[in-house]
């Protein structure tokens, strides 16, 4: 997003009479655009897309009507993909989580063998793989927060047994990983938000007593769960951003319909409170807050089909503008906020095929 401004200065003097100079300031904003960039090697959704101290986008994992267990790199300087280590496993519906140290952390997900409960840290150093530790069950569309004391805490998801409301911590310095306390309700498709306080909230999902409008609070300090508020309603694949003045929004989602509304959650109150629709009802989007603090909401699907729509959410005013259209519909997408603060969306599908387009608002 740019913003351009244009100053003038205009003098004029005369042998007699000598007028002031004066100046004027005209500012526009420019709408933004989406660039083209290059494409990944292969089209993939289901993945993950994780920004590299580096400034490069790890992209695992997938899926494409198969399983690929490639990973790739996009670098922002040159705007190409590389092809870098392949996972030891295929898998999707997996979570990745950059670490203090640099290194990907890898967990879960599914793959053709079934449920995973396997991880793999990548270090860009060296563009591989290696196994660590495996989680204590395995566990597909699940989350995974990396806390403030660096370790990544892992919750809930689905597997054979159904839906999970255990909870595991991974420890980067020694590599193993600890049962933590479970949540009150066995969830998936959930979100999880790192609070300014270092608290996790979680958000929604679908469990077995269907789509949940239900949330809880993480404290690593203790390494216990506490219920607060409900949101207004049951949501799953929403999305949830943490905003500059500490609010999370949670936009969009499906409890049966396809939702275009949005709420807010205050943690120094610990209740929500709704906020400014959406022009489309989305599921399956992602959402990027942008260094100006707008939230960037793009792609999805609803009844009307795959979105190549965008939209900002503004937390000053509370409401949302539409913003330049993606060159093609898509969901199931990554979005990578880059250095420079542009965002890189990468692959998804939709109706025709498995994407491997990415551009660049």
């Amino acid at each position: 997003p740019t913003t351009t401004s244009t100053s003038t200065s205009t003098t004029s003097s005369s042998t007699t009479t000598s007028s002031s100079t004066t100046t004027t300031t005209t500012s526009a904003t420019a709408i933004p655009k989406w660039t083209m960039t290059g494409s990944m090697r292969i089209g993939r959704s289901y993945h993950t897309a994780s920004t590299l101290a580096n400034g490069s986008v790890l992209v695992a994992g997938g899926y494409n009507g198969s399983y690929p267990n490639s990973a790739e790199l996009y670098n922002p300087s040159t705007g190409t993909w590389a092809i870098t280590g392949s996972m030891s496993a295929a898998r999707y519906y997996h979570t990745a989580s950059t670490l203090a140290n640099g290194s990907v952390l890898v967990t879960g997900g599914v793959g053709s063998n079934g449920y995973l409960n396997s991880a793999e840290l990548y270090n860009p150093s060296t563009g591989t793989w290696t196994t660590t530790a495996n989680m204590g069950i395995g566990r597909y569309i699940h989350t995974a927060s990396t806390l403030a004391n660096g370790s990544v805490l892992v919750t809930s998801g689905k597997n054979s047994g159904g839906y999970l409301n255990s909870a595991e911590l991974y420890n980067p310095s020694t590599g193993i990983w600890a049962t933590t306390a479970n949540m009150s309700i066995g969830r998936c498709y959930h979100t999880a938000s790192t609070l300014a306080n270092g608290s996790v909230l979680v958000t929604g999902g679908v469990g077995s007593n269907g789509y949940l409008n239900s949330a809880e609070l993480y404290n690593p300090s203790t390494g216990t769960w506490t219920t607060t508020a409900n949101m207004s309603i049951g949501r799953y694949v929403h999305t949830a951003s943490t905003l500059a003045n500490g609010l999370v929004l949670v936009a969009g989602g499906y409890n049966g319909s396809y939702l275009n509304s949005a709420e807010l959650y205050n943690p120094s109150t610990g209740t929500w409170t709704t906020t400014g629709h959406m022009s489309t009802a989305r599921q399956y989007h992602t959402a990027s807050v942008l260094a100006n603090g707008l939230v960037l909401v793009t792609g999805g699907y609803s009844s009307s089909g795959y979105h190549s729509s965008a939209e900002l959410y503004n937390p000053s005013t509370g409401t949302w503008t539409t913003t330049s259209n993606m060159s093609i519909g898509r969901y199931i997408h990554t979005a990578s906020t880059l250095a420079n603060g542009t965002v890189l969306v990468a692959g998804g599908e939709n109706s025709v095929t498995y994407l491997n387009s990415a551009e660049l608002y």
